[in-house]
């Protein structure tokens, strides 16, 4: 309607343009002069009303590219004039920009949302241009890379110089696996990349996974495939104690019965004596050790119920206090909230914590001002913790890797099984364990629930 409009106006102009200049020839050969020159002036008032028609259509329709070009929806043209070709075109600009201005606010507001749910996201996601810049990277590879902001690859440098090499090295569906270590913690990442174009330009996206709890999962799933099969080699050798018993039972007994004591002689009496040492010192060693790893392999299903926090902390600190007569060292709880409440097994979780403590009483043994510090509160993800902290020697950094190992122990005495024990009690919780260290200052085992 509106361009039939227009073309209406500009072909009735045209034709009084044309009118008029007809006129003007016709009067003036006629030598009707005065009639010519009014003919004239109404031919040049003609045409500079369909040039004025023209430009202001044309003004009007350039200014409204250039609003939606720089994101102004607030330009309104006037819909009340006189001409009704033009009183229809603005009427029409007008609908068309409320018409892209909710299209544009639309867009905007699922751009949040799309962003929301990245900065949201478990994972790092991250932009690089072919220059290195990162155009975008949300909070979770901020908090993997423990660096904000993050605006080139370069700053990588600062964090891992492997790091850096690996994203300056990194191409288009390449999937890298980098471990970050410090002196607090160890994490291991996997990258995956791939590229995506944005604005005509090509740009390399980049997923980043701590797949630290995954790995500690399956390591500890591998670990108790190897204990059974240890148990398993370890009761094997217990045949041979079998073995000596039959041998030693044949002095004493036969097909036709029992030995009559006349056939008996001194070095039968000495290798039963030697016999039954043996059977008793392994038979009692072996079992005691297959024991002790049968309880890692054979721990019941968590028995879970609501329990107050800060009473589980005092009960362990009464129980610990009988441990800590031989050595100054300070308890110190701290629960926040006060009225914090764990959905957890109590036996086992206290099984876990006696044992960090008696193993933080160890380290501080011989230490005047030995401090160790049980606190419980709330994670910055609202997910609920105990930490057990001491002010001992530390664990160094050689050792880290180690101590959730089955059968591993730096001590004369044990089996190296608490820790490890220890860590499967949470994941049967659905929760992790780990621990930081910082040598001669302090150590702290972290339990997340």
């Amino acid at each position: 309607m509106v361009s039939r409009n227009i073309y209406l106006q500009l072909v009735f102009r045209i034709l009084l343009i044309s009118a008029s200049a007809l006129a003007v020839g016709f009067l003036f050969f006629s030598e009707r002069y005065i009639l010519a020159g009014l003919a004239l002036v109404f031919l040049i008032s003609m045409t500079y009303s369909l040039i004025y028609y023209v430009n202001q259509t044309n003004r009007k329709i350039a200014y409204f590219f250039d609003a939606i070009k720089n994101e102004d929806f607030t330009l309104r043209f006037p819909e009340k004039l006189s001409v009704k070709s033009l009183e229809e075109l603005n009427h029409s600009l007008n609908m068309l920009n409320e018409m892209i201005q909710d299209i544009h606010l639309k867009k905007q507001a699922q751009e949040q949302y799309y962003q929301e749910i990245i900065k949201q996201a478990d994972i790092g996601i991250l932009t690089i241009n072919e220059k290195g810049h990162i155009l975008f990277a949300n909070s979770t590879t901020e908090h993997l890379f423990d660096y904000t902001p993050l605006n080139h690859i370069k700053q990588l440098k600062q964090v891992d110089q492997k790091l850096y090499e690996l994203f300056e090295g990194l191409q288009p569906f390449e999937r890298k696996l980098v471990q970050l270590t410090n002196e607090r913690e160890k994490k291991q990442l996997a990258l995956k990349s791939t590229t995506v174009s944005s604005e005509g330009k090509e740009l390399l996206l980049v997923v980043v996974q701590d797949i630290h709890k995954e790995l500690d999962e399956k390591e500890t799933d591998s670990w108790v495939k190897l204990i059974r099969v240890l148990t398993h080699e370890i009761m094997n050798t217990i045949t041979p104690i079998t073995s000596i018993s039959e041998s030693i039972l044949k002095y004493y007994k036969t097909n036709n019965g029992l030995v009559p004591l006349a056939d008996f002689n001194e070095s039968h009496i000495q290798n039963t004596v030697k016999g039954l040492e043996v059977i008793k010192d392994q038979g009692g060693d072996l079992m005691d050790f297959v024991q002790s790893y049968r309880s890692f392999l054979s721990l019941p299903k968590p028995d879970k119920g609501l329990i107050n926090a800060e009473g589980l902390l005092n009960k362990v600190n009464v129980l610990m206090s009988q441990e800590n007569d031989d050595q100054p060292t300070d308890f110190e709880i701290v629960v926040h909230p006060n009225d914090l409440e764990l959905y957890v097994d109590e036996k086992q979780i206290s099984q876990i914590l006696i044992n960090l403590c008696k193993n933080a009483l160890q380290a501080l043994n011989g230490q005047e001002d030995g401090k160790i510090k049980m606190t419980a509160g709330l994670t910055k993800d609202n997910k609920k913790y105990i930490r057990v902290v001491d002010n001992g020697p530390g664990i160094s950094a050689e050792l880290m890797d180690e101590i959730f190992v089955p059968f591993f122990t730096t001590k004369d005495t044990g089996t190296g099984i608490g820790l490890s024990l220890s860590k499967q009690i949470m994941h049967l919780h659905g929760g992790s364990m780990s621990v930081h260290s910082v040598p001669l200052q302090e150590t702290s085992f972290l339990m997340v629930f």
